[in-house]
């Protein structure tokens, strides 16, 4: 499905463009802070980059899942999966910083500037690592030789592999997540037992509960991502492509940046789901920002009318009949059109004038975990 949102092209299967990724469900923090589109903390962990990146974690999964399910059982499995998975995201979530915050070297490993979309299974994966690294370690008594080289310590040096290939790929490789799900997966093994060989008795109801629960909060999740598929995303689409070059913005940038986003922000909440709350705000804010240069003062000035008609425009159509109107599907039409052209010349300027202000627009998607 979203190989045939791409075009169906070659090329799209092995790399996935940012808009069919954030469509499908994809994290991204300014449209869980801002949208309260809860459901991309879940969702991520079942999307993948392109077909490379799904076959590779689809692997890891026959590797490692077959041992985690025999030990715990399939309920269990189910909610060490989902939930180390959503631990993943929500560290990936947590470890975008507001630009201008200076991050140490040593950090930048894991956190990171840019609002990137992230998809990928491999936080769960690194979940089932922690899993069968603490299991060897607490019940290493118990394990046959065999069992010991693998699970426990055995674990260590893939464990440092791949957070060396993280490093080494920082800025491509989400490793926040995959700290998240090593973590939760290792805290999840502390406190939860395992059945025994032989041991008799079926599985706790609590277990199915939670595993149904877990089931179904995937499956509605994605119908979220069903109902908010057809959402305009151009301004998220360009935020995914702004990254920090070796100096931090200036801040007079990130004033602008900052400024402009939440009104585009407050501009789709119009559009999209006439809620027209955020707009003034969004002009008090265009009017506080010192003059920077010709071209962003333009894009200031340009905005802020669009805002106002936007505001106008959703007093009327929220107390307008339904259907609505032709003369107002019209005028919002026109107002989409408007805003499309403000975002081409915004792109552009940051793309032109970033390097000069301490960023840099990448044509390329980055981050799938």
């Amino acid at each position: 499905m979203m190989w045939q949102s791409s075009g169906t092209q070659s090329g799209a299967l092995w790399e996935f463009p940012t808009q069919v990724l954030i469509a499908y469900g994809a994290k991204l923090n300014i449209l869980i802070n801002g949208q309260g589109q809860w459901w991309r903390f879940i969702t991520p962990m079942f999307l993948h980059a392109g077909l490379i990146h799904l076959l590779v974690n689809m692997y890891a999964l026959w590797m490692l899942g077959p041992y985690v399910e025999k030990l715990y059982g399939s309920a269990k499995f189910v909610v060490f999966w989902v939930v180390t998975g959503i631990a993943g995201v929500v560290a990936s979530y947590l470890s975008v910083v507001e630009p201008g915050r200076t991050i140490s070297p040593v950090f930048r490993f894991i956190f990171k500037y840019q609002d990137a979309p992230s998809v990928g299974a491999s936080g769960a994966l690194f979940g089932l690592v922690g899993v069968l690294f603490v299991f060897g370690i607490k019940f290493r008594h118990e394990l046959p030789e065999g069992f010991k080289r693998a699970f426990g310590t055995g674990l260590l040096p893939m464990i440092l592999l791949n957070l060396f290939i993280g490093y080494m790929g920082r800025g491509i490789i989400d490793n926040a997540a995959h700290l998240g799900g090593l973590v939760s997966g290792a805290a999840l093994a502390v406190a939860v037992h395992y059945r025994r060989p032989g041991a008799r008795g079926g599985v706790a109801l609590i277990w199915r509960v939670l595993q149904i629960s877990a089931l179904s909060v995937i499956a509605f999740s994605f119908y979220r991502v069903i109902q908010h598929f057809r959402d305009a995303l151009p301004d998220y689409a360009m935020a995914a492509r702004v990254r920090q070059l070796e100096r931090p913005p200036t801040p007079s940038f990130i004033r602008y940046f900052k400024a402009f986003h939440e009104s585009q922000e407050a501009l789709l909440l119009t559009i999209n789901d006439r809620d027209s709350g955020g707009i003034d705000a969004a002009l008090e804010q265009l009017d506080s920002l010192p003059p920077l240069d010709e071209k962003a003062n333009t894009l200031r000035d340009t905005l802020k009318p669009i805002l106002t008609k936007a505001k106008e425009l959703n007093t009327r159509v929220v107390a307008a009949p339904k259907p609505l109107p032709v003369n107002l599907e019209r005028e919002r039409a026109t107002l989409v059109r408007e805003l499309s052209l403000w975002t081409t010349d915004y792109n552009e300027w940051l793309k032109t004038e970033g390097k000069k202000y301490g960023v840099a627009v990448s044509e390329d998607q980055n981050a799938a975990n």
